[in-house]
């Protein structure tokens, strides 16, 4: 059975920061600034949280029945996304176990902004999503704040998916665990092998 989850309000977002190696064992700088529960790493080697207005990472769940703006059939499984708007947080639903065999990138709704470099630092808000069992992982929409990042610091499909698109664009991307965590990441729940999904807004890039 597709088991559907939806961006609400109340999971806290995570904010450590992540080695090239997959470790925050050495940031202690970054992880003493994490004030929220969950033990899961983010996508960042560095992160910094940014102050803004909550409704530009809406917590309002999407209207029931909206059609999806990308499905997807993987290797094994299927998924379903719907990107966020100025007035909702993005959906997924996952037909688990999902999983790709090559990193795939859409554009939901396309930005009318400049073109992201594969250089700039970015400020998005996103959720991450564990395609083997559907879980949410990683979140900025449950708190409401995006966050800015380079975009030389972030796992590889993060970066795909971002680097060529337009500020203002949202864009979904289902990544291969290599271009994942290809080590896992046991605090997020992520295993070696996993696919992950990521529904991204692109608020702003700066070269």
């Amino acid at each position: 059975m597709p088991s559907s989850f939806t961006l609400v309000a109340g999971a806290a977002m995570v904010a450590l920061t992540l080695s090239a190696c997959g470790s925050s064992d050495t940031d202690t700088d970054a992880a003493a600034t994490t004030t929220t529960a969950p033990a899961a790493e983010s996508i960042t080697t560095t992160v910094s949280e940014t102050t803004v207005a909550a409704s530009e990472c809406p917590t309002t769940a999407p209207a029931d029945g909206v059609t999806p703006d990308w499905n997807l059939s993987g290797s094994t499984g299927s998924v379903a996304v719907t990107g966020a708007t100025e007035s909702s947080a993005p959906a997924v639903t996952v037909e688990a176990p999902f999983s790709v065999t090559e990193t795939q990138v859409q554009t939901l709704q396309a930005g009318d902004g400049p073109v992201v470099s594969d250089t700039a630092t970015v400020l998005v808000c996103y959720m991450g999503v564990n395609g083997r069992d559907g879980s949410v992982f990683d979140s900025t929409y449950e708190q409401g704040a995006p966050i800015d990042f380079p975009l030389g610091g972030v796992i590889p499909g993060f970066q795909k998916a971002i680097a060529g698109q337009t500020v203002g664009s949202t864009v979904g991307v289902a990544m291969t665990s290599a271009d994942g965590y290809p080590e896992g990441q046991p605090g997020a729940g992520i295993q070696p092998g996993d696919s992950l999904v990521f529904a991204i807004k692109i608020l702003d890039a700066t070269a």
